[in-house]
């Protein structure tokens, strides 16, 4: 390989939530291990790879240039943006002005619902949830409706638009938040799904709010289609939000972004986004969007696919391997989610405490009641190979064959 996706490093005392923040007494983190055991950092949605060299080379570009007063976005910075949208995802009419800088997807949630709804409107998501979803909308009055994904007879998690019209009617909902792909379950929808998906939101007048964060890592043999490319309704009615971030572990300098093409709909969310005058970018954010979204950064963003293919495809065999187990094949992401309720029945332990055995040898998976899934661990398969197969030797001798 032309990039680094083995080494091993050490991101203790650097600003790592995923080694330093375990045992934070939240409730989010998980505890630390027991004496003896090393931690494998796979709770945080982040990756044990250092960014890609084009993203680096462009911050000590900037920071040659030592003067960081006020600025505003260049075109190269929108000209990365189109390209990457054009070449990556096959988007071949979106212009700069459809493009605006959020802070951060949640925060471009919070934005769009702030426009589409009133405070104490019910949302539909799916669940499982992604935690992020259910704080920021919480935390700003918006009651979250959950209509489950169901496993059909292959294993692969579907949606029930039987249950989501029965729900969008029951609780006049008016808004849904689309995960695509699907975090934590792993999904990289087909066209077919997002067209029955947004025929039946153009049926009730539903204005969707899709996070893509996601939509750069998709495993071997999967394509991720943007929502707004389903068609003319979705193309109007539909907020994409976006970021560098989550491909290029980016998360500690901050910026993401939305797509919106209606112009009605685009107006109001900038106007929202830009109340608190919090909403600006950071000079050097903006540097390592342009670095990773350039020729270099797509070799390396190949690369890293083709890592977290082969992490999800171990993880996924070794998790299949254990009776009372049962874990969807990942197609994007990098995250899997395994439901281990039939493994704690079996051995009477409870859903509440079975995170900790696998916490206690190090194995930092996430606690599924985060994302509204007892007795399920999400587990991010985004470090070394080697700490993959690590962890796995841990969970064989003292978890699931102790």
């Amino acid at each position: 390989m032309r990039f680094d996706f083995t080494t091993i490093p050490d991101r203790h005392g650097h600003d790592a939530i995923a080694i330093d923040g375990l045992g934070d007494g939240t409730g989010f983190a998980p505890a630390g291990p027991k004496e003896g055991f090393s931690s494998i950092p796979l709770w945080v949605a982040d990756m044990s790879f250092a960014t890609a060299p084009s993203v680096t080379r462009a911050i000590h570009e900037r920071v040659d240039h030592p003067f960081f007063g006020y600025y505003e976005e260049t075109d190269a910075y929108y000209q990365a943006i189109i390209g990457w949208h054009r070449t990556r995802k096959g988007a071949a009419d979106l212009t700069r002005e459809a493009i605006g800088y959020e802070n951060g997807v949640l925060g471009g949630v919070v934005s769009a619902l702030d426009v589409l709804c009133s405070k104490g409107d019910n949302v539909l998501v799916h669940s499982p949830t992604y935690v992020g979803f259910t704080g920021c909308c919480e935390n700003n009055g918006y009651h979250l409706v959950h209509s489950p994904l169901v496993l059909d007879e292959a294993g692969v998690w579907r949606m029930d638009y039987d249950d989501m019209e029965r729900r969008i009617v029951d609780n006049k909902i008016h808004c849904a938040i689309f995960c695509s792909p699907h975090n934590p379950c792993g999904r990289v929808w087909e066209r077919w799904e997002l067209e029955q998906a947004m025929a039946l939101f153009q049926k009730h007048d539903v204005w969707v709010i899709s996070d893509e964060i996601w939509s750069d890592l998709v495993l071997a043999g999967h394509t991720h289609i943007p929502t707004q490319q389903v068609g003319d309704w979705a193309h109007e009615h539909t907020v994409a939000l976006y970021a560098p971030s989550k491909t290029f572990n980016l998360a500690g300098l901050i910026g993401s972004y939305h797509v919106i093409y209606n112009p009605w709909l685009r107006d109001r969310v900038r106007k929202q986004s830009s109340l608190g005058h919090y909403n600006s970018q950071n000079v050097l954010s903006m540097h390592a969007l342009i670095g990773a979204y350039s020729e270099e950064g797509a070799a390396w963003t190949d690369e890293l696919c083709q890592v977290l293919t082969d992490n999800a495809t171990y993880a996924h065999a070794k998790l299949a391997s254990y009776e009372g187990v049962q874990c969807a094949q990942p197609q994007g992401t990098y995250v899997l989610l395994a439901d281990c309720r039939a493994w704690c029945d079996a051995h009477g332990v409870s859903y509440a405490d079975f995170p900790r055995l696998g916490w206690d040898v190090g194995v930092t998976w996430h606690d599924g009641r985060l994302f509204e899934c007892p007795g399920f661990v999400r587990i991010a398969v985004s470090v070394p190979h080697a700490q993959v197969v690590e962890a796995f030797e841990r969970l064989d001798r003292y978890v699931f064959n102790a």
